[in-house]
């Protein structure tokens, strides 16, 4: 791992981001593939992860990539406060026009619907107490490239929340989006992996809780609701024996394709591992901490189970991308990735701002 972020890791978060979406959705065959060996068995078939050339028609991109441009790119622009907000907010209406066949989640359908940039408090939708899925998880790893450095923790919260809330205003689903922008923040602060969940439950979480108090908006349902996603975490951590951010993690014994999607199933909310905000970037992290800079070995964990297996893969890919570049990625995983040009020209739009 390079010790020094460089605009190269930038383009390669989120080149790679859209690389784990595409693999990890397969055109909708093995996102909605309950079984993790399953998967690895077509995987084989397929010549193995070096053989795949991930390009269209077979390889597209899902809601995941494009939601994921439209919040880098409104990041790219510059803006800030609540013009920023009403940018990414009517880039999302915008983005839900490219959906065909790419599957978008039913709180982002309705959250969007229900958006009215440019009108006053127009970024706001209402409490929604279903709204606990992944859909701002996967979009906001973007936050973090924009707000890397550990003294703009409350700008990356504040942008999270409040870009969360626009599909996902329960806290299940927003604080998703916190987790993902926090892990990639971790990871150009090149902080040990060990150390990011007991940082979101200690570092961001609490900002986060301040951060909705303050602005007033659905406080008491938030508070109702809260408790949940931070519970989920602690468990986690505590099975992984990293509670005190110090590794290494520990594992179970035998931790293959088949014994991972039981695993990730317990990390669930309701049996759909990676489908919720709290586990989606559980799953990511759990991949990260077991697969070090192989890349197979990250795939194989983040994108390649029976869960939601594009919205884990997006997360941990962008991560994985800027710690550790693309030199070890096979050409034909990323060369004619649908919106390549797009994604590493954000990249470097928010390496520019950053730095």
């Amino acid at each position: 791992m390079n010790r020094t972020v460089t605009v190269e890791h930038y383009k390669a978060a989120m080149l790679l981001s859209g690389v784990g979406d595409a693999l990890g959705y397969r055109n909708q065959k093995w996102e909605y593939n309950e079984s993790g060996p399953d998967i690895h068995k077509e995987l084989e078939e397929l010549g193995g992860l070096k053989n795949i050339k991930v390009e269209l028609p077979d390889w597209p991109v899902s809601d995941d990539t494009v939601l994921h441009l439209a919040t880098a790119e409104g990041l790219a622009t510059g803006k800030k406060g609540e013009e920023l907000l009403h940018e990414v907010a009517a880039r999302y209406v915008e983005a839900m026009k490219d959906m065909e066949g790419r599957k978008p989640g039913p709180s982002s359908i309705l959250g969007v619907s229900q958006l009215r940039p440019g009108e006053e408090e127009g970024f706001r939708v209402p409490y929604n107490p279903d709204a606990t899925g992944c859909g701002a998880a996967m979009r906001s790893m973007c936050i973090g490239l924009r707000y890397p450095k550990p003294d703009q923790l409350l700008s990356l919260v504040a942008v999270a929340v409040e870009t969360g809330r626009m599909t996902h205003p329960h806290p299940t689903g927003f604080l998703g989006a916190v987790a993902s922008a926090l892990f990639v923040a971790y990871a150009a602060q090149r902080r040990p992996v060990t150390t990011w969940g007991v940082g979101l439950l200690n570092e961001a979480c609490p900002v986060a809780r301040n951060f909705v108090q303050g602005r007033g908006f659905a406080v008491e349902e938030t508070e109702r609701d809260w408790s949940y996603f931070c519970d989920k975490w602690q468990w986690y951590l505590d099975l992984r024996g990293i509670s005190n951010g110090v590794g290494p993690a520990n594992w179970p014994e035998s931790y293959g394709p088949a014994e991972r999607d039981q695993s990730y199933k317990s990390f669930s909310l309701a049996g759909w591992a990676g489908r919720s905000g709290h586990d989606a970037p559980m799953i990511a992290l759990d991949a990260l901490l077991s697969a070090g800079a192989n890349w197979e070995d990250l795939m194989s964990r983040a994108a390649f189970h029976g869960g939601d297996s594009d919205s884990t893969a997006v997360i941990a890919c962008c991560c994985w991308g800027l710690l550790h570049g693309t030199r070890s990625v096979p050409l034909g995983n990323y060369e004619r990735l649908e919106y390549r040009q797009r994604l590493e020209r954000s990249g470097e739009l928010l390496y520019a701002l950053a730095h």
